[in-house]
């Protein structure tokens, strides 16, 4: 998967404190006060838009996902491929295990709009409109979804969609200006866990092909 792929998935996998909440815009709303840390499991599948006469195709990961306010995550993804995906607060790092290669660029130039912005950066609903149109839909799966469009239109996102199954956010539906789908599905979450700060800080292995972007 390519580096933007992952940054595109970055800052999800939390889960609500309280009572059931009426609207997937209530539970956002809640999510964003309350959630300040989180540990959970991830599957993710991600669905390239199908050419003519081709049936699309879907890849599926999964893994584990950390994060701390303001700004720092870690996704550790297991399967199929060893790969690790950490934001410091300054830099984003991916490191392909297999291929000894480690990617990094500025947090700052990358993160922007994205589910990060979206979901685990933000202090308040009211910051998060500042940067998204934001919209309550309609029931589904079992399921209490929010809308969020970027309002810039220089951004890799076309749309996201915030799953909340009762008081636990369960699904991040996310779909690219170039057609291609990703969903992530969370399960095991832990609500602000103790999450020591070296967890989200990445040197590079001795030997270490590293770039820089």
């Amino acid at each position: 998967m390519k580096f933007r792929q992952h940054l595109l998935a970055l800052g999800l996998g939390l889960s609500l404190a309280g009572p059931a909440l009426a609207t997937g815009l209530d539970a956002l709303e809640t999510f964003v006060k309350g959630t300040r840390s989180g540990k959970a499991e991830f599957t993710q599948v991600v669905t390239a838009p199908a050419r003519e006469g081709q049936v699309a195709r879907s890849k599926s990961s999964s893994g584990v996902f950390e994060f701390l306010r303001p700004s720092r995550f870690r996704f550790d993804y297991r399967k199929p491929f060893e790969q690790q995906l950490v934001a410091d607060g300054q830099t984003v790092w991916l490191y392909d295990v297999d291929l000894n290669q480690v990617t990094a660029r500025k947090q700052s130039q990358v993160l922007g709009s994205t589910p990060a912005a979206l979901l685990a950066s933000a202090p308040d609903l009211k910051s998060l409109e500042a940067e998204f149109k934001l919209s309550a839909l309609p029931e589904q799966d079992g399921q209490q979804w929010v809308q969020a469009l970027p309002k810039s239109r220089d951004g890799q996102i076309q749309s996201v969609k915030i799953g909340f199954k009762g008081e636990q956010l369960a699904t991040l539906d996310i779909l690219d200006s170039f057609g291609q789908r990703s969903v992530l599905s969370f399960t095991g979450f832990q609500a602000n866990p103790s999450l020591p700060a070296d967890t989200f800080q990445f040197k590079p292995p001795k030997g270490a092909d590293v770039v820089q972007q």
